[in-house]
């Protein structure tokens, strides 16, 4: 699975949650929803294309001129390849590693730690 951008992981985060959505309903849900300024309709449509075409993250549908898009890629499972890097990039693959950091930059308290075990007991 490729990398997002910061931006790219951005317009994603939009799609995962309203699709399935045109460019137009993107840009309106940034600004009702997020209140940021709304952005031109070529660059929302222009990192659509990127990443329906050249990263296989969106697929679409045309209905003339209009395209929906929905995500070809899961949030769960970009999500895992995430971690996976961030495990594999910055704790050497050890996810005991990961959760000692987190428990000693204090991310992740004790009794947090507790749950954690007893839902993975579990299963």
């Amino acid at each position: 699975m490729k990398k997002l951008t910061k931006a790219e992981e951005e317009i994603m985060q939009i799609i995962w949650e309203i699709a399935p959505c045109t460019v137009s309903d993107i840009r309106t849900y940034m600004v009702e929803e997020l209140g940021l300024k709304k952005p031109p309709h070529s660059t929302v449509s222009t990192m659509v294309r990127i990443l329906d075409d050249k990263k296989g993250f969106l697929k679409h549908k045309a209905y003339g001129r209009t395209f929906v898009y929905e995500p070809a890629v899961t949030k769960e499972a970009y999500s895992r390849q995430s971690v996976q890097t961030l495990v594999q990039d910055y704790f050497g693959g050890s996810m005991n590693r990961l959760v000692s950091f987190l428990v000693q930059e204090e991310d992740l308290s004790l009794r947090e730690l507790n749950d954690l075990m007893e839902k993975l007991e579990e299963e």
